[in-house]
């Protein structure tokens, strides 16, 4: 039985809403006893937001359940077997450890307070926050989010407070009007920040007295950037982006896996795919470099390599290394750090994995291996 929001160890009272072929989906109507596994959430919009689900749990019960679900996938339902797990690795920021947020604005915000339907006047449906799960047409308002660091929340608050007294008009996502669409922010972790303001037409008042603004009451956003998107769904990679301060990136620091070697420096775009947790990134990588015991004359492939961050992490202590990709936009960026690092024996292939890696590919790739590499100490 799935049920969200509940503890090992709650006795609770429970209603039951979906029968499956193998298990029930239900709600908890009342708990009689809590579990002493049980901490209280720190955010105030825990329980409706679609995010954050464990918070209720100590996080070292979070990690020991999360490890276990894993054991549990590997023996339920794969049936393989497996070396004994490793200690699962926790984060040192419970919060404050995203670097991209997105947020939405909708003219039919989740009310909360109670109040008869009715009313609210068309001010008050204003929402500027999260979808709530499982309804694309509603959004949740957002006072205080603990994913992202300061000031994240109070660049979401000021474009929510300009946006209300100018009377901007929220986004119908039914009838596909209004102007005021998303809010993506970026950081990275020298505290710089990235605001891509998303609208659905041309705003004269966003453009001339909101950025603006913006720009001058935050000096931490480094880059400002705004995306006109008039069609019916919220991708926004695929159309221009104009930027209007700064540079159109932010660079990221990732820590080498041995001492002696200058740290990775990243370019992250406004669209660019990039490890959303930095501080547990470095981690893992780190975890799959001591694992990987490179001796420094292996030619490695990268599958699904994305931007190639971890390619490029590899590429100073391996002879040469290969990224393949599908995404055409993630191999450009891929290069674009490739060159930023001055790394030379990496080399990107975009197209779908099971026709580029064939075995006339291997073949060409092991005929041109380079004697040897450029470090970049």
């Amino acid at each position: 039985m799935f049920i969200p929001f509940g503890a090992p160890g709650d006795i609770v009272d429970i209603q039951v809403f979906k029968k499956k072929s193998n298990c029930f989906d239900g709600k908890i109507l009342n708990i009689k006893k809590e579990s002493d596994k049980r901490v209280k959430p720190v955010c105030q919009h825990f329980g409706l937001c679609g995010g954050c689900k464990w918070q209720h749990l100590d996080y070292q019960w979070q990690l020991f359940y999360k490890q276990k679900q894993i054991k549990d996938n590997f023996d339920r339902i794969g049936k393989i077997e497996y070396p004994e797990m490793m200690p699962i690795l926790g984060c040192e920021k419970q919060f404050h450890y995203r670097n991209k947020l997105e947020y939405s604005f909708s003219n039919r915000k989740w009310l909360t307070d109670g109040a008869p339907a009715g009313t609210y006047s068309e001010e008050d449906c204003k929402g500027f926050g999260y979808h709530l799960p499982g309804l694309f047409d509603r959004v949740i308002d957002i006072e205080h989010c603990y994913l992202q660091a300061d000031p994240s929340n109070e660049i979401r608050l000021f474009i929510k407070d300009f946006t209300m007294k100018r009377h901007l008009s929220y986004h119908n996502v039914r009838a596909h009007q209004g102007t005021m669409r998303n809010v993506i922010i970026r950081c990275n972790g020298k505290g710089e920040f990235m605001v891509i303001i998303v609208i659905n037409e041309e705003n004269d008042i966003v453009r001339n007295e909101l950025i603006p603004a913006l720009s001058k009451q935050f000096p931490q956003i480094i880059s400002l950037m705004l995306v006109i998107n008039s069609k019916f769904n919220d991708t926004i990679s695929d159309l221009p982006f104009e930027c209007l301060k700064g540079e159109p990136y932010l660079v990221e620091t990732m820590k080498s896996p041995r001492p002696g070697f200058d740290d990775l420096k990243f370019r992250v775009g406004p669209v660019s795919f990039f490890q959303t947790n930095v501080y547990q990134a470095e981690r893992l990588y780190k975890a799959a470099f001591d694992l990987a015991n490179v001796q420094g004359d292996e030619l490695m492939y990268d599958l699904y390599t994305g931007t190639g961050t971890i390619a490029l992490y590899f590429s100073r202590f391996v002879k040469q290394v290969v990224g393949i990709e599908y995404v055409e936009e993630a191999i450009v960026d891929a290069k674009i750090n490739e060159q930023f690092n001055n790394i030379t024996n990496a080399s990107f292939f975009a197209g779908d994995t099971a026709k580029v890696l064939t075995d006339e590919f291997i073949a060409r790739l092991h005929r041109h291996r380079p004697a040897s590499c450029r470090h970049g100490r």
